[in-house]
């Protein structure tokens, strides 16, 4: 562990319960995600803390994976403002204006069908890669979507956490 992810760590393991919570709900939504990692703290390691938030996520409902996939924008549309969801989306962001039509036609489809957005661990991943994802997962089961959609925010949390735990402590 790097000497920031180790002065990140022991910065968000001493952040007062609420500060943590909120630090918290920015990698994920799900509040049971949270108060799940908040309850494991401290930290020894920054492993240790991918751990707990892998076991977390295995242990969501499918109405706290709701709530959790409620906080992320659809692909092709990052919140205004939201750097987060622009930097993990940045694969969309100079697609062909044909591509992004065709990208909002499936991402309709797809919460249509599933009543939730299309989520995918974005970063890294082209507009191309992530049109041709969203076109295989389309013809899932509900069920084989939602533990795909696990996987997924387990990702991107783990990149979320990552980047907590990267930076160094502040005033």
């Amino acid at each position: 562990m790097t000497s920031t992810s180790a002065s990140g760590l022991a910065r968000f393991n001493t952040l007062e319960e609420t500060a943590a919570l909120a630090e918290l709900h920015e990698a994920c939504a799900a509040t049971a995600w949270a108060r799940h990692l908040l309850a494991a703290r401290p930290f020894a390691t920054a492993e240790d803390l991918y751990a707990a938030s892998d076991a977390a996520m295995a242990e969501l409902t499918a109405e706290d994976l709701a709530e959790a996939m409620a906080g992320h924008p659809p692909i092709g549309r990052p919140k205004p403002g939201d750097a987060t969801s622009s930097r993990e989306q940045a694969g969309m962001a100079g697609a062909a204006e044909e591509l992004k039509a065709e990208m909002l036609e499936l991402n309709l489809a797809y919460q249509e069908k599933f009543g939730h957005v299309f989520l995918i661990c974005a970063t890294s991943r082209t507009g191309e890669q992530m049109r041709d994802a969203v076109k295989e997962r389309i013809g899932n089961s509900a069920e084989q979507e939602r533990e795909i959609v696990r996987t997924e925010l387990g990702k991107i949390n783990r990149i979320r956490l990552t980047r907590l735990v990267e930076q160094d402590a502040r005033p």
